[in-house]
């Protein structure tokens, strides 16, 4: 089933994002020039419903509900063999965009292999999408500490529990080896600290191409695209 972009390109209304104005070149400004117009896009989606940044919504809201900082990560294994899925977003700055996971997953074993990935914001409901691809490195152990800090005691627990993208009998498997670790750290109500496990951290994606995408009428899509050229950023129009 095809979806609508937009009015159509001969009628003086807005898009799906409520924009009449088309997404230009000029809208990326600064060092670097992607960073103030993915914040403000965000910024829109957490607005329009997809709950506070960098975090999970409380309350989903139907089919309207949209996790602002989900997107999907790209990587390529071992074998050449590209792999996607969805991962949340935990941060984004001037230096890169920030997610965290076991080290030994599958997406881990891929970037050990190969530290290059692309990460996807698909923000359908407002026909906007932001995307970013480059270099990958390791966050330092201050940040994943940090970030690790931050998360509820529940999270800390299976995520330690847990041999990510490991083969398991059961889900009753999954929630023994779960309950175990509970266990060994005080129970879900104690207050017995939960560490960082070894295996466990952070990536940082240093983008060396960011391209925005706003839809349209008639599929004729505005898309500009950022790109570092000789250690300088350089941005210009794409075609749809």
């Amino acid at each position: 089933m095809r979806v609508g972009y937009g009015a159509r390109a001969d009628e003086q209304s807005t898009g799906a994002d409520g924009l009449a104005a088309h997404l230009d070149v000029t809208w990326l400004v600064g060092d670097p020039p992607w960073l103030s117009l993915f914040n403000r896009w965000i910024t829109d989606v957490i607005r329009g419903g997809g709950g506070t940044e960098f975090s999970t919504p409380a309350q989903p809201r139907g089919m309207a509900y949209i996790e602002a900082n989900a997107m999907v990560l790209g990587t390529v294994d071992a074998n050449g063999h590209p792999q996607t899925r969805t991962v949340l977003c935990k941060g984004v700055d001037a230096a890169g965009v920030v997610f965290f996971t076991s080290y030994d997953s599958a997406k881990g074993q891929a970037l050990q292999a190969n530290p290059y990935a692309s990460a996807t914001f698909p923000w359908i409901g407002l026909e906007r999408q932001v995307h970013f691809r480059g270099p990958v490195s390791k966050v330092s152990a201050a940040e994943t500490q940090a970030y690790w800090d931050s998360r509820p005691r529940g999270s800390q627990l299976s995520a330690y529990a847990s041999a990510q993208s490991e083969p398991i009998g059961s889900r009753e498997d999954l929630e023994a080896r779960a309950a175990a670790i509970a266990d060994q750290f005080g129970g879900i109500d104690g207050t017995q600290p939960v560490p960082v496990p070894l295996t466990w951290g952070g990536y940082r994606i240093d983008p060396q191409v960011v391209e925005f995408w706003q839809g349209r009428a008639d599929r004729l899509h505005n898309r500009v695209r950022a790109v570092v050229v000789d250690d300088s950023w350089h941005v210009e129009r794409l075609q749809p």
